[in-house]
């Protein structure tokens, strides 16, 4: 079969380097799709690379990262249950350099006692550090689950908390 490719239909990515290792991020040319952290998900072969597509996103993220930006404001494509997209979004609302339980982003949600589904839900975010699903922790305090790794969270609340 051959077709024509347009921008829809394409995957562009970029790697960034950063102290938490490279992110791979990932776009389908008009927003932002991913944001993975090194050890996760790779560039497909059939995706493009094209590092001045995301100019805004490299910029924010070093300035989030130098502690000089505390929220993001960027075109994002997220993809997901409504239960799943109401976590997430909630998650935005986590103020830069504070941390909540799973049990109360639950309650916030509309879903009290569903800790742990909230908690599949953060785990299903696609676009980390940018939707700061790090900001969630179990309720006795401790870290609780992260899909870049303890180390990366705990770096990331870290670094929140200093900047603050």
């Amino acid at each position: 079969m051959n077709r024509t490719m347009t921008i829809s239909d394409a995957t562009y990515f970029s790697l960034f380097p950063s102290p938490l290792g490279d992110l791979l991020l990932v776009s389908d040319g008009e927003a932002l799709t991913g944001l993975h952290m090194a050890g996760g998900e790779a560039p497909e072969p059939d995706w493009l690379r094209d590092d001045a597509l995301f100019q805004d996103v490299r910029a924010q993220l070093t300035e989030y990262l130098t502690g000089e930006r505390r929220t993001f404001d960027l075109p994002l494509r997220l993809v997901g249950t409504p239960f799943q997209r109401r976590v997430w979004d909630e998650l935005c609302r986590i103020p830069f350099g504070e941390t909540i339980s799973y049990a109360e982003l639950a309650r916030r949600v509309g879903q009290p006692g569903a800790a742990r589904a909230v908690g599949s839900a953060n785990g299903r975010n696609r676009i980390s550090l940018i939707i700061p699903c790090h900001r969630v922790i179990a309720a006795d305090g401790s870290l609780g689950g992260y899909g870049g790794g303890l180390d990366r969270k705990r770096w990331l609340l870290r670094h929140e908390a200093e900047a603050k």
